[in-house]
């Protein structure tokens, strides 16, 4: 039984040298906790330069869009206008009047314009992103509208 006895404390030992002490594994805890908040540090480093470079070019992107818009307005105007001038004229030389030619330039200019316009509102409806304030207001983020209230003045839930 002494033999038993002390193989087992042999094995004591052993498991006692193999495994670390708390004080070990808590060190170790506390390294692998620094590791991950570094690279967790880093990662945000690293995003903040990209939202930064990607909002430099966005905004570079944008003055030189503007500049062209700008350019192509001009010269889609000045283009408008000739065309209407070889319009009117072209009308005047069929024999209708100036008057008469130079109201059906206008009127074709003002149908174009109403289109335009039409599509436009149409347009300026998406950036309302309704999508977007849809699941927000599902996460009950935003979801202050006065007109979702209800009469006594409790928010109506989203469906």
């Amino acid at each position: 039984m002494t033999g038993e006895t002390a193989n087992a404390a042999d094995t004591r030992a052993d498991d006692a040298r193999e495994s670390p002490g708390i004080d070990d594994s808590l060190r170790a805890l506390n390294a692998a906790r620094r590791e991950t908040v570094g690279a967790a540090l880093g990662t945000g480093r690293a995003l903040r330069s990209l939202v930064v470079a990607d909002f430099a070019l966005a905004r570079s992107a944008l003055a030189r869009a503007l500049v062209w818009t700008a350019v192509a307005i001009i010269f889609g105007a000045s283009a408008w206008l000739l065309l209407m001038a070889v319009l009117i004229a072209f009308l005047q030389a069929t024999g209708l009047s100036w008057l008469a030619s130079i109201a059906l330039g206008a009127l074709l200019s003002l149908v174009v314009t109403a289109v335009a316009a039409w599509r436009v509102t149409v347009f300026f409806e998406h950036t309302g992103m309704q999508a977007t304030r849809r699941q927000l207001a599902r996460f009950g983020i935003g979801d202050d509208d006065d007109d979702e209230a209800g009469n006594d003045g409790d928010k109506v839930p989203a469906p």
